[in-house]
């Protein structure tokens, strides 16, 4: 079995040689991971030679609009998707809230319901539940009090009647952490005649998604915690974007990525998403050799992730289930969730991560705009949680220095 080259993949991050960042072990990738090199080449040599408007008869708008196109084909081919079904945004809470509208009035025939989850992240639950204001019925499909999980049971009851338009809830929670089977639930909904929409923000970090094996019509994510810039990419399937209305230019309704864009995109951050492709090819190449699917070269550098992360996780969780003054959230196998471990402690969280900022750890603590599980959950939201969010960079060094750290400051 092939494994993570750790030397290969930290040397393709400047932040690994910062001497402002390197002082400490990175343990707050779930709010924004480090951007990879080639992004970082890639956004300096736009600022450098393209910052024009793109597009325009001159070389330099030429090689910035081609740039532009090279991002959305290359993410497009290793997502498995067309190219057109590819979105940027200024984030994924933008995207959403745009998404949302549309779906407003989309949504327009009587007695027409939407899910949302307790789960979600604020992004992927507010902007859904206020088209109760409209007249949308809108169900919430509750997780577990105790463990945090969503059960298929409870969606299936939802979805009845025959009534639910769209199901909004999260690849897995920013606190959670728990995977949900989002190819299953895709499948449950189409079956019940709705739509899905489906916030990967807290997984695309561990691996990109393979769209059509998920089978949802929309996938969201955030490219600034993907070793990228600062920019929403929506993945919309044709036919649904086609259904929705267009929130952008009257006269861009015809382009499927321009549909759901009602502000002037960011030319040059644009760009540098090519430099997350760049990065997942070199991981491919660099472990497996050459490739000539997009769509497999992805699906192997997301199992090499997770592998990774799933061993350098582990030994952290142990560590946190053996303690009884703290509560973990989320599962606690490691091959369950993503790496990002929120724990409940007897004192307010955020001072406990300042003390750790002390001890050569960076993560912080607070609610993560995870309000409502959290809450459903039975915890203070006053003390809030400690969030240690890893990733496949994450050293097994990184990982015993935050155990020593805790053990100090707890």
């Amino acid at each position: 079995m092939t494994t993570l080259d750790l030397n290969f993949v930290r040397a393709q991050f400047p932040a690994f040689a910062s001497p402002v960042l390197s002082s400490h072990a990175f343990f707050e990738n779930a709010g924004g991971s480090f951007p990879c090199r080639p992004v970082v080449e890639r956004l300096t040599r736009f600022y450098t030679d393209r910052k024009v408007q793109p597009y325009a008869p001159y070389p330099g708008a030429q090689a910035g609009g081609a740039e532009m196109d090279e991002a959305r084909t290359r993410l497009a081919a290793l997502m498995g998707v067309a190219r057109e079904e590819v979105s940027f945004g200024p984030s994924t809470s933008a995207n959403t809230f745009v998404l949302a509208n549309s779906v407003r009035i989309w949504l327009r025939d009587a007695g027409a319901a939407i899910v949302v989850t307790d789960q979600d992240h604020e992004a992927n639950s507010g902007v859904w539940r206020r088209l109760a204001d409209e007249g949308v019925e809108v169900r919430e499909w509750k997780i577990d009090p105790q463990t945090g999980l969503l059960d298929l049971a409870g969606l299936k009851a939802l979805l009845a009647d025959g009534k639910v338009r769209l199901v909004a809830f999260p690849h897995c929670s920013n606190v959670v952490a728990a995977l949900n089977p989002v190819a299953e639930i895709c499948a449950l909904a189409r079956a019940a005649g709705a739509r899905t929409v489906v916030d990967g923000v807290s997984y695309a970090p561990h691996g990109l998604p393979d769209v059509p094996e998920l089978g949802c019509d929309v996938y969201l994510f955030s490219a600034y915690k993907t070793y990228g810039p600062h920019q929403g990419i929506m993945v919309i399937g044709a036919e649904f974007g086609a259904e929705l209305p267009a929130q952008g230019h009257w006269f861009n309704a015809g382009s499927l990525y321009k549909r759901f864009t009602p502000a002037g995109p960011d030319h040059a951050q644009i760009a540098a998403c090519a430099g997350m492709a760049d990065y997942i090819d070199s991981l491919h190449d660099h472990h497996f050799g050459a490739e000539a699917s997009a769509r497999s070269r992805n699906n192997r550098v997301h199992g090499l992730m997770r592998a990774a992360e799933v061993a350098r996780v582990a030994p952290l969780l142990d560590y946190l289930a053996a303690r009884n003054d703290l509560r973990l959230i989320g599962p606690r196998a490691p091959e369950d969730r993503a790496p990002t471990v929120a724990v409940a402690l007897d004192r307010a969280a955020e001072p406990v991560s300042e003390a750790l900022g002390r001890e050569g750890i960076a993560c912080w603590g607070g609610d993560f705009y995870a309000v409502r599980p959290l809450t459903a959950m039975g915890v203070d939201l006053d003390k809030g949680v400690l969030r240690m969010s890893l990733t496949h960079y994450t050293s097994a060094e990184d990982v015993a220095r935050l155990i020593a750290a805790l053990d100090r400051v707890l």
